[in-house]
């Protein structure tokens, strides 16, 4: 059907990635039939280069923002002490 990547890149818009981002998440196609491990990876490189081009970095596929507090303590102390309950 498609020559190259660049070649359905050309045809995405914003409904047809939407499409494929929940065919990503839910492993399945809106028809109910499975996707394959080679169309997840080839549906997340297309929504990937898309996103690239026509999003702002924030709002993109698997972009988690950096928090402001990091999850470490400050006093180095990175172990807790753990509480054994029996039942």
């Amino acid at each position: 059907m498609f020559q190259s990547l660049d070649e359905l890149l050309k045809i995405l818009n914003p409904q047809i990635v939407g499409s494929l981002k929940r065919a990503i998440e839910l492993g399945k196609w809106p028809n109910g039939v499975a996707i394959t491990a080679e169309q997840k990876m080839l549906c997340a490189e297309a929504v990937a280069h898309w996103e690239q081009q026509h999003t702002d970095p924030k709002s993109r596929m698997g972009v988690v923002p950096p928090k402001s507090n990091p999850c470490a303590n400050k006093h180095g102390d990175d172990e807790s002490s753990i509480t054994w309950i029996d039942s």
